[in-house]
């Protein structure tokens, strides 16, 4: 069954700020689960420099109906001007449905017009 479902990756500038975005899309189901990974260095253009910096990044992972809604909810807690938010569409025919069945549950805040199975 095709779920529609993607990763959004998001970038943020500290593990604090990463816990704080996660846990507020949990809760308010537009991410079933999100992954947080400190340490990744980045360099960047930024108003016409060059930019090193350390960032932390978080995945989240959400079905399409969600992503709009998961993207201005980001960008309304995020501390930057312009946060990386970024969704990648998931290869659903590969990998384990119960954990996209799991995902598509958890993240239920709208209406969906397909009925998912209990695992």
């Amino acid at each position: 069954m095709f779920y529609n479902l993607r990763l959004v990756y998001i970038t943020t500038k500290n593990k604090q700020e990463a816990k704080s975005i996660g846990k507020t899309l949990v809760k308010e189901q537009l991410a079933a689960c999100v992954n947080i990974v400190e340490g990744m260095e980045s360099i960047y253009r930024w108003e016409g420099e060059i930019v090193e910096d350390t960032e932390t990044i978080l995945i989240a992972k959400t079905p399409y109906h969600n992503v709009k809604e998961l993207t201005e909810r980001v960008k309304t807690l995020h501390s930057y001007d312009c946060p990386c938010i970024i969704s990648l569409q998931l290869t659903e025919q590969e990998g384990n449905e119960e954990y996209q069945r799991w995902i598509i549950k958890n993240s239920q805040k709208q209406e969906i017009d397909y009925e998912v199975e209990d695992i």
